[in-house]
């Protein structure tokens, strides 16, 4: 384990150094377009998708600094890129201070900074103490910053999220900078403004981050067009603009520019097919980018297959029905009539365009909307049983749940004619042993043994620790 307590005077004073200089103007090279660190999205093939088209700086995805440091496989590819992937920032997430180090020493030959996330708002970030729920721990993230930006030789940089209250906001973002954080990104929303309550991000609260403290400042927050980027720089007067949905439903958003879906979603296959990513990424970017034209009707069974397949054939197969459904329109061949009676002028849905949430007031409306539909629904009133009783809208759930699937058998007859070899219970149908997952466990525990069935991995484990034990060893060395 690296010792990050004894930290010499030269390592101060190469802190020192590195707060002195301006992060953004002499490491970056001042970018103004900021692609935000999206987990499960912003991987090597979509950087560079971005980069292409006038973002000036990517973010990886956000990375568990405990798996990043045990799990070789996890680390090589997090830290995929290429030539044309800089500059780049490594964003980290975690609550120990000597794992974050360990974590940012493996990292710091491939990028350009660290990050340390300070604002995600997700469940799991709850769980796992980290993300927006450190900011309640303010000796906790002093201390982390400081281990870190004494640790390593390149910036710190960390992004976060405001309070409600704009003076405490300015204090969070004073000790961040004070504990030597060399620039922060100041999302202007809260924890709490997530999913379907997201509203407005306060660019009142970023600009007063920007006025108070010494360090570079990103915003991020409300950033849907090139327009939004600049009259959020102007207003607020801080470096550069990041954004996150915005990019990922228009890669085009920082020229300015709103192309055909087809277009985007072609270049980044091809950038695919040279830096391989997980099927389920390629589907989740394909699905925003085709957002407004996967929504209308007649285009159900390429959404279908979207979902269903996983393949690069599959993928290509739906752009290009997509495209040539929809390419007539766009050349002026065919005229295309969306049949409403909205004058607004907007874009056709096969361009790339930002997706527009409802405010957290009327997605309320909605709902109350929806259960008050549902309790007055007469389909419910008059749904009732062999006796007579009405049917809960629980009882009601699980029978059309088993109405879906006739030919699924129970698992009480799963219980009598396939047990696991060693106890009563039903074994697994994938398990190479004939056991339940408990015996499966417990087989492979003893035995050093692997159950890629039950994901029971022993014998996997056993030697990733040896591995992680070796690499730990070698870094301790060199320290």
């Amino acid at each position: 384990m690296i010792d990050v307590m004894e930290t010499g005077t030269a390592e101060v004073d190469a802190t020192f150094v590195k707060t002195e200089r301006n992060i953004w103007r002499d490491v970056l090279g001042s970018p103004r377009y900021v692609i935000a660190p999206m987990v499960d999205a912003s991987e090597l093939a979509w950087r560079l998708l971005s980069r292409r088209h006038g973002s000036q700086l990517c973010y990886t995805p956000m990375l568990h600094s405990s798996v990043f440091c045990r799990d070789p496989k996890y680390r090589r590819e997090a830290l995929a890129s290429s030539a044309e992937d800089r500059p780049l920032i490594v964003q980290f997430c975690g609550n120990d201070p000597k794992i974050l180090l360990e974590a940012a020493l493996l990292a710091e030959p491939h990028c350009d900074a660290i990050d340390i996330n300070l604002g995600c708002p997700q469940a799991i970030a709850k769980r796992g103490h980290y993300g927006a729920f450190l900011q309640d721990d303010w000796e906790l993230l002093r201390n982390i910053v400081r281990i870190l930006s004494q640790g390593i030789k390149i910036p710190v940089t960390c992004k976060l999220r405001i309070f409600s209250d704009i003076n405490k906001t300015i204090d969070y973002a004073r000790m961040l900078e004070d504990a030597g954080a060399a620039m922060l990104t100041v999302h202007g929303r809260t924890r709490d403004q997530k999913g379907p309550f997201t509203g407005l991000a306060s660019w009142n609260h970023i600009k007063a981050v920007r006025e108070r403290v010494k360090i570079p400042v990103l915003a991020n927050g409300n950033i849907q067009t090139v327009q939004d980027a600049e009259r959020c720089m102007k207003e607020t007067n801080v470096e550069g603009v990041m954004s996150a949905e915005g990019n990922l439903y228009n890669p085009c958003i920082f020229e300015g520019r709103y192309p055909p879906a087809w277009e985007p979603a072609s270049e980044y296959l091809d950038l695919v097919e040279r830096y391989p990513a997980p099927s389920s990424f390629i589907r989740g970017h394909l699905f925003k980018l085709f957002q407004h034209i996967l929504c209308l009707a007649g285009n159900e069974e390429a959404r279908a297959n979207l979902a269903r397949n996983s393949t690069m054939e599959s993928f290509r197969g739906v752009v290009e029905a997509l495209r040539t459904r929809y390419l007539p329109y766009h050349e002026g061949l065919m005229l295309w009539d969306d049949k409403s009676n909205d004058y607004n002028l907007k874009l056709p849905p096969w361009l790339c365009q930002p997706y527009v949430r409802d405010s957290p007031q009327k997605h309320l409306i909605k709902v109350e909307a929806k259960k008050s539909e549902q309790e007055n629904s007469t389909i419910k009133r008059n749904l009732k049983d062999e006796d007579g009783n009405e049917i809960s809208r629980k009882r009601l759930k699980k029978l059309r749940r088993i109405a879906r699937r006739p030919n699924r058998q129970s698992a009480s007859v799963k219980r009598g004619s396939d047990l696991c070899t060693s106890c009563p219970n039903p074994l697994g149908y994938k398990c190479e042993y004939k056991l339940c997952r408990q015996c499966c466990r417990a087989k492979c525990y003893q035995e050093n043994l692997d159950c890629a069935g039950h994901r029971n991995l022993a014998k996997t484990r056993r030697q990733m620790a040896i591995q992680f034990a070796a690499e730990r060893q070698e870094i301790g060395n060199v320290i």
